[in-house]
């Protein structure tokens, strides 16, 4: 494919983790998370440009910095430096999320609508840019998620930023994301999820989705919020009863 050194792959978690947490929205895992300790996990700034697209996956990274005249050359395809945003592509597999740490730069458009087209064409599930893509018109209408701090007409190297690494750990919105960290986005955000919690996750995640369509119930029938959100002693008994008639 290419004599260039690509950068490493990373550690994805087992599909039947995946499979555990597919359920779970991006609101619930930032409250669990931030119950088993995690203080932020949102990742704040990027926002879904593709409204009712869920997406659950690894993380690939792609790290931009400040670009500086004198260390790098001029025009996109000017050295093999130059194509590192390429570079996170070539790693993808189907569910991927490739998570961008473009420096909130809202004048570069990181991917344009060709590789875009690529990656989704390799399965990959969506993006998490804290910055912009360009050739929106034509992004919207692949089947990715986009989280996205905006949209530009410029490329990358148009503005002040150049893309240094690839599956390193990152900031990303003010969060720290390790490659291969499962990534859930929906319309409330996009929020990170450390490998060592995900298991966690998926058990209390599972256990509230149940109570909650319980409480969803009750309330659509005029039930008493005090009563029923959080489930207080006696909603509790009822639910459990609730809980056994379904099965």
């Amino acid at each position: 494919m290419t004599d260039i050194d690509i950068g490493p792959d990373i550690q994805r978690p087992p599909k039947e983790l995946i499979e555990r947490l597919k359920g779970i929205s991006a609101a619930t895992a930032a409250g669990e998370l931030s119950r088993l300790g995690i203080r932020n996990p949102h990742i704040t700034g990027p926002v879904s440009f593709k409204p009712g697209k869920h997406v659950v996956g690894p993380a690939l990274t792609l790290q931009f910095m400040p670009r500086r005249e004198d260390l790098h050359a001029t025009g996109e395809y000017a050295g093999p430096e130059r194509q590192k945003h390429r570079h996170v592509l070539y790693h993808a597999q189907p569910g991927d999320v490739v998570v961008v740490d473009a420096r909130g730069d809202m004048n570069s458009g990181v991917f344009g609508e060709m590789m875009l087209t690529y990656f989704a064409g390799k399965g990959g599930a969506g993006v998490v840019i804290d910055g912009c893509i360009r050739d929106f018109p034509h992004a919207k209408e692949l089947d990715i998620g986009l989280w996205l701090r905006g949209v530009t007409p410029n490329f990358h190297v148009q503005t002040n930023i150049f893309p240094h690494a690839v599956n390193v750990p990152i900031a990303c919105g003010g969060v720290l994301v390790m490659p291969g960290d499962i990534i859930i986005a929906d319309d409330d955000g996009a929020v990170v999820v450390p490998i060592k919690l995900a298991p966690e996750l998926a058990e209390r995640a599972s256990a509230k989705h149940e109570w909650e369509d319980f409480t969803r119930l009750r309330l659509s029938q005029g039930g008493d919020l005090r009563k029923y959100y959080p489930l207080n002693d006696e909603a509790r008994i009822e639910y459990e009863e609730w809980k056994k008639a379904q099965r």
